[in-house]
């Protein structure tokens, strides 16, 4: 069975937003890491549906991809 490796990554914060994080994790007795980790997790399924579609829409507006009608779609699903 293979072990997921754990990726260090490092971000720059604002110092505002550092400070905050800062307090909570000493309020909390957690790690900044703990919430950083949580946020990302918590949070990347939207920011993949949101940018992601960003992206598609541009690719579609660029004439990069196309789309297919939903009969199309019924068609290949095999209604």
């Amino acid at each position: 069975m293979l072990c997921n490796p754990v990726m260090p990554t490092t971000i720059r914060l604002k110092p505002e937003t550092e400070s905050r994080l800062d307090l909570l994790a000493q309020e909390t007795g957690r790690s900044k890491a703990f919430y950083l980790r949580q946020l990302i997790e918590d949070n990347l399924a939207d920011l993949e549906d949101i940018y992601l579609s960003e992206k598609r829409l541009e690719d579609l507006r660029a004439g990069k991809s196309t789309t297919l009608s939903a009969d199309e779609v019924w068609g290949e699903l095999g209604d």
